[in-house]
């Protein structure tokens, strides 16, 4: 069974790789949806799969690529169908 999340991520989360290295893991995991910039430096994703890969996948945001540092995380349910994993520009 399909599940999907929102994710709000905050500290050292831009120009560190980060939406990228998620968007790789994302792959890894077979996760759909997608990841962008917000203009106040934090990140936002939504995120779809199973209910294990979607632990495993937020699981590894909380600390993301070697350089981030994520200080908060917001995690509420999501909503949409996806076919593929994106990387969105800044919004």
């Amino acid at each position: 069974m399909e599940h999907t999340k929102h994710l709000l991520l905050f500290g050292r989360v831009q120009g560190v790789f980060f939406r990228e290295s998620f968007a790789q893991k994302a792959d890894e995991l077979g996760i759909t949806g997608w990841i962008r910039n917000l203009s106040d430096g934090s990140l936002e994703a939504t995120i779809q799969g199973t209910e294990a890969n979607i632990d495993e996948m937020i699981k590894w945001a909380r600390s993301g690529p070697e350089l981030a540092q994520v200080t908060r995380m917001e995690i509420t349910e999501g909503s949409g169908q996806f076919n593929d994993f994106n990387r969105l520009q800044t919004l």
